[in-house]
C-alpha cells in the first residue's frame, strides 16, 4: 500500500513535469518572439476598476497616461464608490502628467443583484467607452506599466490576430512571506493553466491585471454581462473570448504589482477570495483537491522521513522533481532556488488557504473584496 502511494505520487510529478505543456519552464514571456509593429495603430481605451486605491492609483494612472503608444488612447477610471479619495488622487496624477484630457473618471453605480463588483465596474467602463475603440485594455488599479506595455500588447494582438492578449503582472516579491508564497502562486496558476496550451488554443485562461481585448470579439462573446457573477472573472472572460479567436497569455516584467502584501495572512486572504470558486463551490471537488495536494506535496517528504526502501526512494525522486520544476519561476522572481525545497510546506499552506476559502463561503463571507462578500453572486 505504501509503495503504491509512493509510486502514485512520483507518477503525478512525472506527468506534471513531462506531460503538462512544460508549464514550469516559464518560457511564455512578452519579451520573447516579439511581433513586428502593425502598419496602423488601432484606437485603445483602458478601463480601470478602482475601489479605495488611493495609495497606488497615482502611480498606476500615471503609468498608463505616460504610454508611448502611437495610436489614439484614453483612460477611463471607474471609481467604485471609493471612500479614500481615489478619484482625486487619479485626477491629480493626470494633471501632473499633463494628460488630464485623456482621463475620464466615471463614478460607479451600486452593484446590481447577480453581479460581482469587478465585472460590474468593467461593464460600466466598457459601456462608457462606446463603439470608438478597437481594443479595450482592462487593467487593475494597483498595476504599474512600463511606457511600452500597450505598444507591445497591441502589436501582438494585431500581428497575430489575437482577440485577447493578457499579461501575468509581476507580483510584489520582496519580504520573506512574499518570497515564500508569491512565486508559488504563479507556479500553481501556470500548472492549472499552462501558458503554452493557452497560446496554442488547447486551453483558455487570462490574468486579470492586464487584459487587452478586441472590442468586437467581446461584444460577440456576450460582453462583460456574460461573466457578471464570476469571481474568477479573468479566466471566465478568456473562455468566452476563446470561442471568438486565439488568445495569448504570458509572463512580463513590463507590468508590476504596486502594492506589497503585509504577510502570510494577507496573501492567504488573496488566495482564499477565489479558491473555492475555482472548485465551483463543490464540497466533492474540495475533498478531491485536498487529497490531491496531500498526495502531490505532503506525501513525498513524509515518505522520506518515515518510510524506507523503494517508497523512500520514490519520495526522494518526487521531491527532487518538484524542487527542480519550481526553479524557473523562482529565477523569474529573482529568488533563491533553495525555495524549491520548501514546496511541500508551501503546498500545505495553499491547501489550508483553499479550505479556508470554502469555510468563508459557508459562513457567508466568500469572495471578500474591499468589504464586500461576492461569492455565489449569480445564485442570489
Amino acid at each position: 500500500m505504501i509503495l503504491a502511494l509512493a509510486l502514485l505520487s512520483l507518477a503525478v510529478w512525472l506527468v506534471l513535469v513531462f506531460a503538462r505543456g512544460f508549464f514550469w519552464l516559464a518560457r511564455e514571456r512578452d519579451d520573447r518572439d516579439l511581433p513586428p509593429a502593425p502598419t496602423a495603430w488601432p484606437a485603445v481605451t483602458a478601463v480601470v476598476p478602482a475601489r479605495d486605491e488611493a495609495d497606488v492609483i497615482a502611480r498606476s494612472i500615471g503609468s498608463l497616461l505616460r504610454q508611448d503608444y502611437p495610436g489614439p488612447f484614453r483612460v477611463i477610471l471607474v471609481d467604485d464608490r471609493s471612500t479614500d479619495g481615489t478619484a482625486a488622487a487619479a485626477r491629480a496624477a493626470a494633471e501632473t502628467a499633463g494628460a488630464a484630457d485623456r482621463l475620464t473618471i466615471l463614478t460607479g453605480t451600486p452593484t446590481p443583484p447577480g453581479w460581482a463588483g469587478k465585472p460590474w465596474a468593467m461593464s460600466q467602463g466598457a459601456e462608457h467607452a462606446g463603439p470608438t475603440p478597437d481594443f479595450l485594455l482592462f487593467t487593475d488599479a494597483d498595476i504599474g506599466h512600463a511606457p511600452d506595455t500597450l505598444r507591445h500588447l497591441v502589436a501582438r494582438a494585431v500581428t497575430e490576430r489575437r482577440v485577447l492578449v493578457s499579461l501575468m503582472a509581476r507580483l510584489h516579491c520582496a519580504t520573506p512571506a512574499e518570497r515564500l508564497l508569491i512565486p508559488a502562486f504563479v507556479f500553481f496558476f501556470a500548472m492549472l493553466n499552462p501558458f503554452g496550451w493557452v497560446n496554442r488554443g488547447r486551453a483558455a485562461a487570462a490574468a486579470g491585471g492586464v487584459m487587452l481585448v478586441r472590442r468586437d470579439a467581446l461584444e460577440a462573446a456576450g460582453g462583460i454581462a456574460a461573466i457578471r457573477a464570476e469571481i474568477i472573472d479573468d479566466c471566465a472572460l478568456a473562455r468566452r473570448l476563446a470561442t471568438q479567436g486565439p488568445i495569448w497569455l504570458g509572463l512580463t516584467d513590463r507590468a508590476l504589482s504596486l502594492r506589497p502584501y503585509g504577510g502570510i495572512a494577507e496573501i492567504g486572504r488573496m488566495v482564499s477570495r477565489s479558491a473555492y470558486a475555482q472548485l465551483r463551490y463543490s464540497p466533492w471537488l474540495l475533498a478531491g483537491t485536498v487529497l490531491g495536494m496531500v498526495l502531490t506535496y505532503l506525501l513525498p517528504p513524509a515518505l522520506i522521513l518515515f518510510a524506507s526502501g523503494w517508497p523512500r526512494l520514490a519520495g526522494m525522486a518526487a521531491w527532487l522533481l518538484m524542487a527542480v520544476a519550481f526553479i524557473p519561476m523562482l529565477r523569474f522572481y529573482r529568488t533563491s532556488p533553495l525555495w524549491g525545497l520548501a514546496l511541500p510546506m508551501i503546498g500545505a499552506a495553499y491547501t489550508w488557504f483553499t479550505v479556508a476559502s470554502a469555510l468563508q463561503v459557508w459562513r457567508g463571507r466568500g469572495g471578500m473584496w474591499k468589504g464586500r462578500a461576492q461569492a455565489l453572486a449569480g445564485r442570489a
